[in-house]
């Protein structure tokens, strides 16, 4: 899988673009500024945007080549971000630790996923929120973005039951358009949620 992922960074095209994602960028429009978390943040929009509205940025992705890449974008954007290689399994954290975690088309199988979000829901601090934009299981067949196994895409009831103990506040599946870069470019099924711990 890590190759798979720095074999689509390596170029020197953004393959989802520098714009951040648009429901990200609208979800943190009326938030306080604090420390954030973007896993699997990938070539740098969402961190370089969220720095630019003064978030502290801590961002991880297992890709060599998306790192580098979301460091010359930030430095384009002259604004500053943590940024670790690492895999979900691997990144380390403390408890209670980020105002906000945002995590936008990770690929996970069933007990990865699971894992992952409860590692995720122990790194936010209380009242801290989460927002996830996923493919949804709906997209399967579909050529406007994501993975073509069912496994890797995500289903709403999984999500609402791995978040069940927060307060959630909006978890939806829809068709959205999506226009980052060329990997993800037309209608899709997306779930999204943000959710308070």
């Amino acid at each position: 899988m890590k190759e798979f992922w720095n074999i689509r960074y390596k170029g020197d095209e953004y393959i989802y673009g520098k714009e951040p994602n648009k429901f990200f960028a609208e979800c943190i429009r009326g938030l306080k500024p604090g420390k954030v978390l973007l896993p699997a943040e990938g070539e740098g929009r969402n961190a370089v945007y969220a720095a630019s509205m003064s978030w502290d940025i801590y961002a991880f992705d297992f890709s060599e080549y998306a790192r580098t890449k979301a460091l010359r974008l930030a430095l384009d954007n002259q604004v500053f971000m943590s940024y670790e290689i690492a895999s979900w399994d691997e990144f380390q954290a403390p408890q209670d630790f980020f105002d906000l975690g945002a995590v936008f088309y990770l690929q996970l199988s069933g007990s990865d996923r699971k894992s992952f979000h409860k590692k995720l829901i122990s790194w936010i601090k209380p009242g801290g929120k989460i927002i996830c934009e996923y493919f949804s299981k709906k997209q399967f067949g579909l050529t406007t973005g994501g993975p073509q196994n069912p496994n890797l895409l995500y289903d709403i009831e999984e999500i609402r039951n791995d978040f069940k103990n927060l307060k959630i506040q909006l978890l939806e599946e829809k068709k959205i358009f999506l226009d980052e870069g060329v990997s993800h470019k037309g209608e899709c099924w997306a779930i999204r949620l943000i959710a308070e711990k």
